[in-house]
């Protein structure tokens, strides 16, 4: 179906290439709009952050742009989620049907099918200002240089300079008191790929893994901090040192986590975990929010990358269906925020769960939550089944 565009085609300035960036461009594109995407950093960094899984409801907005193949080729499906105790005895096994993907990966084939699509990726554009006139907005870059266009889109994540330049007012990301880490590995000991994530609740943290199709180890480990550490610090601490910590920190734990943890000898990412407190609002004049950006959750619910996905799709219809730039924002912050900030809570309940426990609120949790996994996978449904259809005509008086 095609669509007659009620407005004038709108130059719209991007922040960010991560996920949400390049799929709201080509959008954009497909509804009749020049999208150009201005990124800090330097260059592609195909290397950044771990893994993360693609749900359903994420790739549904890729099958839209027919990309769904291309993209989720570079991972593996999940079917199933085994929770254990720290002896390894089973808790709950729930079916999954997730994509287990890089992040590095994901972005790369976001990024490439948007330059296909004939969108321009600008980098070392280091957003340190945003204003706003009659006529226009213009977003001034760290190097001195500039640029202007009708609307511009922050995607530029939990940290985002779009939304400290135009909502100073706005709450800062939230540290959630869990530090995480995750790296990648080969060893007989974790088994074959068999689409299995094997997540621990052990004594002193809480590990999970599963091995690729390509026989790759991915694995990742949360544990407890109060305060919240330096990124910096974090950072500075020597590779093998973590490992060793780790170690210590699931020495009572089962097999096979020691031997995943040894065999590790590459690079072991680590970052403590924010979420975002509710924002009063999402856009301010020409300007919008979308993704972690707008609505960051932590990842206990393996939802932050597809809710961008979906906020690309949305917001690309309102403006392509919207005639007012202020009514199309509006409605989508109408259509989006009850969904994201019900998974936001989500999260942070899940989040909860992987505290460790004393040995007697382990034998109390070891009871109770097979049936909370149980009902975990029925609210899980609706999540998955939620899909945007791009030939669905908006109104600015749509509702949730």
């Amino acid at each position: 179906m095609t669509h007659r565009h009620r407005a004038d085609p709108k130059r719209v300035l991007v922040i960010g290439c991560g996920i949400a960036g390049p799929v709201l461009a080509m959008f954009l594109k497909r509804a009749g709009h020049v999208p150009v995407i201005h990124e800090g950093r330097p260059a592609p960094d195909d290397e950044a952050g771990a893994f993360l899984n693609l749900a359903p409801n994420g790739a549904a907005v890729l099958r839209t742009l027919d990309l769904d193949r291309v993209v989720l080729g570079y991972g593996t499906p999940t079917t199933r989620m085994h929770f254990q105790n720290h002896r390894g005895r089973r808790l709950g096994l729930n079916p999954e049907r997730t994509t287990l993907i890089k992040r590095g990966l994901l972005n790369r084939a976001l990024r490439e099918a948007a330059v296909d699509a004939g969108v321009p990726v600008e980098y070392g554009r280091r957003l340190v200002d945003v204003r706003q006139g009659g006529d226009g907005v213009t977003a001034v870059f760290a190097d001195g240089t500039s640029a202007e266009g009708d609307l511009l889109v922050g995607c530029d994540g939990i940290h985002s300079r779009t939304r400290r330049a135009v909502f100073p007012e706005a709450p800062e990301a939230r540290y959630t008191g869990v530090v995480d880490c995750g790296g990648f590995t080969r060893t007989p000991a974790a088994g074959p790929p068999d689409g299995v994530m094997r997540m621990t609740f052990g004594r002193r943290g809480f590990f999970g893994y599963q091995v690729a199709d390509s026989g790759e180890v991915y694995w990742f480990a949360n544990q407890a901090e109060r305060e919240e550490p330096d990124r910096g610090r974090l950072a500075a601490v020597p590779d093998r040192q973590w490992r060793d910590e780790l170690l210590t920190r699931h020495d009572r734990d089962h097999a096979p986590i020691a031997e995943i943890l040894r065999s590790t000898t590459g690079p072991i990412g680590r970052w403590p975990i924010h979420d975002l407190p509710s924002l009063p609002r999402w856009h301010h004049g020409r300007v919008c929010l979308v993704g972690d950006a707008a609505h960051a959750t932590s990842p206990h619910v393996g939802q932050g990358a597809s809710l961008a996905l979906e906020d690309a799709v949305v917001l690309a219809k309102c403006l392509r269906d919207v005639p007012a730039t202020g009514a199309a924002f509006a409605t989508f912050e109408n259509l989006r925020r009850g969904r994201v900030e019900r998974l936001v809570k989500a999260a942070q309940r899940t989040g909860n769960q992987k505290v460790p426990a004393t040995a007697l609120g382990r034998a109390a949790r070891d009871v109770v939550l097979p049936l909370f996994l149980r009902l975990g996978v029925r609210a899980t449904e609706p999540v998955y089944r939620y899909r945007v259809d791009w030939d669905e005509p908006v109104t600015d008086k749509a509702r949730v």
